[in-house]
């Protein structure tokens, strides 16, 4: 059992490294296609879209409760990796890879939710601090393409396709190998999709799911422009060195700290304040963003970034575990799903806003538009007879 979570963890890293693969290569990718530097914004929607379909499905169907969700686990996470190679093929162009992304992200909803929902199975005391780590191993695989592609810079960009596949494989077989069946499983016996549905009528886990779709808006649109506002600052301070791809890693990976931090912290303060907590720092940090990224000190800047960095994923793991403890047992594998689905189409909605808004005059203040998901995020944990439980 002891042996349990840090397979669970390491291989979730493996595997969600495929999520941001395309997004540290995309000016390669721009350049050898002759693309526009707009194009990082439709791949990450691209994966997030494939994401959401797939987990639909996935709740729809009942797949994550109806099998062993480690083998659920392993074949989405090689047919990933195969997926993710057509990436290096050489007859690729723009429609193509943009397809191949979408059924990256299609395979990514048997891999980050089926993973929490395999650690719910085996922890049910100290699930935050589970999910913490759990939830830090997903910010580390995100940050991880570009830590390889400030390794690889001189190198072909294909390398770090060819090493995030590789993982993801790796992932899936560690999984499949050394996690057993959780003590805590229930498995569905009949197709019933509706009751995943039939969760929102819970209030705790509506107040959770709501609180988690306002941490959605701010979060993936905050990791895919903040190479965008490294660069951003770049251009008017061209006197500093920046490597943006290393900074990028380094800012997004203290997340994962965040993220293991705030699930000891949930032992003592309760998931649901945790998360409180982090979304409202978040929130302050949208609304200051325009008078921080303006500011003239590299260093002020990296500290604020990095400080944004760590409370935008801090409450994740905290929604996640109030989600998991209040969902209805035999469909937990599926509600968990259903909700991410939500939460991720929420965030194309904010990336392409930002992206659609995005100007040169605005790049320091559009980000204001950010701390929407956050506001009505309190305002849903915040809402009339909402109690949820230390976990």
């Amino acid at each position: 059992m002891n042996r349990v979570l840090p397979v669970i963890v390491i291989s979730q890293f493996f595997c969600t490294s495929l999520w941001f693969a395309g997004n540290a290569i995309s000016g390669d990718i721009a350049k050898h296609m002759q693309l526009s530097t707009a194009y990082l914004a439709y791949l990450t929607i691209a994966v997030q879209a494939g994401f959401i379909v797939g987990t639909l499905l996935f709740a729809l169907s009942g797949i994550a409760d109806r099998f062993p969700s480690t083998r659920v686990f392993f074949f989405c996470a090689v047919l990933a990796a195969v997926v993710n190679l057509g990436i290096i093929l050489p007859a690729i162009n723009s429609v193509t890879l943009l397809g191949l992304r979408f059924v990256t992200g299609f395979f990514l909803a048997g891999i980050y939710p089926v993973g929490m929902k395999i650690a719910s199975d085996h922890y049910q005391q100290g699930l935050g601090k589970s999910l913490g780590f759990l939830v830090g191993a997903l910010v580390l695989g995100t940050a991880f393409p570009h830590l390889l592609k400030s390794l690889t810079y001189n190198l072909p960009w294909q390398y770090v396709v060819m090493a995030t596949s590789a993982l993801s494989a790796l992932g899936g077989l560690g999984m499949v190998l050394f996690v057993p069946h959780g003590p805590y499983a229930k498995s569905l016996q009949k197709l019933a999709w509706n009751q995943a549905i039939k969760a929102f009528g819970h209030p705790e886990f509506k107040a959770a799911a709501c609180g988690y779709f306002g941490h959605m808006w701010e979060l993936y649109a905050f990791w895919t422009f903040l190479p965008v506002i490294l660069t951003n600052w770049h251009k008017h301070h061209t006197n500093t060195d920046l490597n943006v791809p290393l900074l990028s890693f380094l800012i997004i990976g203290a997340g994962a700290l965040a993220s293991v931090a705030s699930g000891y912290l949930s032992q003592s303060l309760g998931a649901k304040r945790t998360a409180t907590a982090a979304l409202l720092l978040s929130c302050i940090c949208c609304l200051v963003s325009p008078l921080l990224l303006s500011y003239s000190s590299f260093v002020g800047l990296v500290l604020f970034l990095g400080f944004w960095s760590i409370v935008v994923i801090a409450d994740s793991p905290m929604f996640s575990t109030l989600i998991a403890q209040n969902a209805p047992p035999q469909v937990k594998g599926s509600s968990l799903t259903l909700v991410n689905c939500v939460g991720f189409l929420i965030t194309i909605m904010s990336i392409q806003l930002i992206s659609t808004l995005h100007t040169d005059a605005n790049s320091n203040y559009i980000y204001l538009l950010l701390s929407v998901g956050p506001v009505l995020g309190l305002i849903a944990l915040f809402s009339k007879g909402t109690q949820m439980a230390k976990v």
